[in-house]
Parts: C-alpha cells; sequence; structure tokens
C-alpha cells in the first residue's frame, strides 16, 4: 500500500491494493487499475465524521488508529470500537444514510475513501465485487456481536485480558509485534468499550503486571503470558497475589535472572 501512485497531488490506491488491505481477494472479472480509490489523511483528534453526517461514503484505515462512539444528550461518550488497519468504517450510515456514530482519530490516519454510490454500480455490474464487500460489512458485525457477547459472560479482569488478546492479535496480523506494543486509546476509553469504570481497566492493569502476566509502561504494554491471558476468568484475592508474586520473585533470584516485574 505504501506505493499508491500520485494524482492530481494526491494519493490513490487500485482495486487490487483496497481488496488486500482488506483481507480479500480481488475480483477477477475486473480491471484493477481503471478503478483507484482517493486517500484522504486526518490528524490526531480529528472526526472523521460525525453522528448525523449525511452518509455518502465508506472508509477504509490504511494507517493509523481510531474510535468510533455514540454520544448522549448529555455529551457522554460510548466506545463503540477500534478500527485499525484494514478495518472498514461508515457501514452504519447505510440504513438511514446518515452516521449512527462518530469516528474519530486516536493518531494520524490515512484512510481511503469509498464512495457509496461508486461501490453500489460497481456491484450492479460486478455481482463478485459487491459479496466480496458484503462479506467485509458482516465481518464488522460478527466482531461487535462477539463483544457484546464478552460483555455479558465475563468477569472485568477477563474483559481486560481478553482485550489485551485481542489487540495483541490484531497487531501480529498487521506485521507488528504481538509482545510489546503501545496503547493508542486512553484506559478510560477502553473503560468505556468494555463497560468497566476508569478506575477498574487501571487496577486490573497494574494486578496483571504484579502476577506477571504483562508490563506496563504508561502506555507500552508487554504481552508475558498470552495463554493465561486467553484463559483467566478471575484474579485471584490480592493476599495470594501477593504470596504468588512472592514466589515468582524467589524464583527469578533463585535462577539467577534478577529480574523482577514491578508493580504499576
Amino acid at each position: 500500500m505504501e506505493a499508491g501512485r500520485q494524482r492530481q497531488g494526491r494519493l490513490w490506491s487500485n482495486l487490487k491494493e483496497v481488496c488486500d488491505l482488506l483481507h480479500i481477494p480481488a475480483a477477477v472479472s475486473m480491471n484493477s487499475e481503471e478503478l483507484l480509490f482517493q486517500h484522504v489523511q486526518f490528524k490526531t483528534g480529528q472526526r472523521v465524521h460525525t453522528i448525523g453526517q449525511a452518509f455518502d461514503t465508506l472508509y477504509i484505515v490504511n494507517s493509523g488508529f481510531l474510535k468510533t462512539v455514540l454520544i448522549d444528550e448529555f455529551g457522554n461518550e460510548q466506545v463503540l470500537s477500534f478500527p485499525m488497519k484494514g478495518d472498514m468504517l461508515g457501514v452504519d450510515g447505510i440504513h438511514t444514510r446518515h452516521y449512527a456514530s462518530e469516528a474519530v482519530a486516536l493518531s494520524d490516519c490515512d484512510l481511503i475513501l469509498v464512495p457509496f454510490k461508486k461501490l453500489t454500480a460497481l456491484g450492479r455490474v460486478h455481482a463478485e465485487l459487491e459479496n466480496l464487500m458484503y462479506g467485509v460489512m458482516s465481518r464488522e458485525l460478527v466482531r461487535e456481536q462477539a463483544m457484546i457477547g464478552m460483555l455479558g459472560a465475563l468477569s472485568a479482569e477477563a474483559r481486560v485480558a481478553r482485550f489485551l488478546i485481542s489487540l495483541a492479535e490484531r497487531f501480529a496480523a498487521m506485521g507488528y509485534s504481538s509482545k510489546l506494543f503501545n496503547l493508542r486509546m486512553t484506559r478510560h476509553e477502553i473503560g468505556s468499550y468494555l463497560g468497566l469504570t476508569l478506575e477498574t481497566v487501571s487496577r486490573t492493569l497494574s494486578a496483571f503486571n504484579e502476577i506477571g502476566l504483562i508490563t506496563v509502561d504508561q502506555r507500552t504494554i508487554g504481552i508475558k503470558d498470552p495463554e493465561a491471558l486467553k484463559t483467566l476468568r478471575r484474579l485471584p484475592p490480592s493476599r495470594s497475589r501477593a504470596k504468588q508474586n512472592a514466589k515468582h520473585k524467589a524464583d527469578a533470584e533463585s535462577s539467577g535472572d534478577g529480574q523482577v516485574l514491578a508493580a504499576v
């Protein structure tokens, strides 16, 4: 995707590059080079679209990190998702022709614009492309349903653990490290997404650090025991954690490595 092409001073991508980014096969019945999609850059904090804005475009994340939110009448935010490379935004605007959520850049972002009229026109001629795009939209819906199911079934600690594992897996899919990464979102935003308070998120991350599941350095997270995070149901009581931490410390000292994970 870094190659792209310049046209009228702007970066564009062809259909094959867009399909590669979405992890779907390119529509073989179409000439990829004849279809170009424009890139647009957004700075950290900029809004890509707002609630109620007229819908005309789908967005594909080429680089950067965003959040989508609902905002109530009192101005309170409910985080719905954290889109990153390869994700599609704006699908919620198809039904009413107005965006139902707000998308905000959490870092500098490069997005590819897919005008919806252009997509539907292509779909009438090339059913293969239309089916592929439906598949992408369905994939986003399945991810949201999985999150709703998780919120209803898991403890607070398990929610945070699964969130970290999900991030690690998504970073790995993008070709980045799944063991060490920076959180682009705040702990408050993570809490809003997981249905938890800021304090609960911070306390849980500290506890994970304390018992050696992760390391925490402000927004930098190191995954030390991914299998334990995947299967964690609840944290042991604080007294048990203290004993467990002491055992880890003793084991580390006896092995001669002298490396002890400090609590946040």
